[in-house]
């Protein structure tokens, strides 16, 4: 006998009494049938609901020929009544999230003359696929449509149809579908053969956002937001930009700009200790003109800085410089030695400081976690 769907019946149903049909002990739990549930199992792109039934913890929701299993954390006895419980939030949150799908699905494919070739309703975004060439601003002007359909709430008709009347209605599908088959119309906006939950009207939704376009496959992944989900990512989004301002004393919808300058002048100083430190580089590299071999020990620099003071320092010293920047425990290094070969030496030194690197015959670069006396110590010897 196949289960009742109360999520058809009212998809703002939030509890329920019905009888336990079956239950039996499986991996992870329990298996409960009910005689009707408004528990939505998991299909059509949407997550199953979870909630309470009795006592019980749902754990999951699946459905097949018609019969929906409940995955609980408790037993039931058979014939007996029980009420359930679906967690509402996580509900119309995936209502939320797929009629606002519908919607932007629709326009889209309307527009482009394209199909909806995937989706996936993850727990953050949305994802959804098109075979399509789509670009940012023309997503934003889809965005801009689908919002206005939203606040002109427009109501949502759903209904079943078969054989003949089912070729008489022009709907979006992926492949050919026999018997009853429940087509969720967004008037003005989208009909398509679907089996999830939506809400009732388009103001319901609230809102969309999207996110991304990427080039996928022979089209593009969209990610979008519907609902609570835009609102609070929208939220935070703002919250960041407020700090941001803050902290360059401009008005909030000024932060580009003001993040602007200060790259600039980020940029300008990074050009001004470049040459400083070429300058410090040089005055140390002549220190050591004829020396012969130097081991030198730096505060942390970057790789980059790294390679320079050692080409410095070996281009002078007419021997092999070793440089090692950073502290006991942390040291990065780099070694040149010109028409010198440091792949034996690298080797062992690698092995007895616990580094890693390596490079060309006459320069390596890389890291120990060595002290300062174990690498003055290897290199006396």
């Amino acid at each position: 006998m196949e289960t009742r769907k109360l999520y058809y019946e009212d998809p703002f149903q939030k509890g329920f009494a019905t009888t336990v049909v079956s239950c039996d002990e499986v991996k992870g739990g329990y298996a409960v049938v009910l005689a009707e549930t408004a528990f939505y199992p998991e299909g059509g792109g949407q997550p199953y609901d979870t909630g309470v039934l009795g006592e019980a913890n749902v754990l999951e929701v699946h459905e097949k020929n018609g019969v929906i299993t409940h995955l609980c954390d408790k037993p039931f006895e058979v014939g007996k009544s029980v009420s359930g419980k679906i967690d509402w939030a996580r509900r119309f949150d995936h209502m939320q999230q797929h009629s606002g799908e519908h919607i932007c699905s629709g326009l889209i494919c309307e527009r482009f003359h394209c199909d909806n070739v995937g989706f996936h309703m993850g727990a953050d975004v949305v994802t959804i696929d098109f075979n399509a060439d789509i670009s940012w601003d023309e997503l934003m002007e889809i965005e801009q449509l689908a919002n206005l359909y939203i606040y002109e709430d427009h109501p949502i008709d759903i209904q079943f149809y078969r054989g003949a009347e089912l070729d008489k209605v022009e709907y979006r599908s992926k492949k050919p579908l026999d018997g009853d088959v429940r087509i969720v119309s967004f008037p003005g906006a989208d009909c398509c053969a679907c089996c999830g939950t939506h809400v009732v009207r388009s103001g319901q939704v609230g809102l969309v956002k999207f996110l991304s376009v990427q080039k996928f496959r022979d089209g593009v992944r969209i990610e979008l937001l519907s609902g609570k989900r835009a609102h609070r990512y929208l939220s935070e989004c703002w919250a960041q930009d407020v700090r941001i301002a803050q902290a360059l004393s401009v008005k909030p919808n000024a932060s580009f700009a003001g993040v602007e300058r200060v790259l600039a002048e980020l940029s300008a100083l990074k050009q001004r200790c470049a040459k400083l430190e070429e300058s410090v580089f040089a005055q140390t590299a002549a220190q050591y003109e004829g020396k012969g071999d130097v081991l030198l020990f730096e505060d942390e620099m970057s790789g980059d800085s790294l390679r320079k003071l050692c080409d410095a320092v070996t281009n002078h010293c007419g021997g092999r410089c070793a440089v090692f920047a950073g502290a006991d425990g942390a040291y990065k290094y780099a070694i040149g030695h010109i028409g010198g070969d440091l792949r034996k030496l690298t080797k062992k030194m690698n092995a007895e400081l616990n580094g890693r690197g390596g490079g060309k015959p006459n320069f390596v670069q890389g890291s120990v976690a060595a002290a300062r006396g174990e690498i003055e110590t290897f290199f006396a010897e």
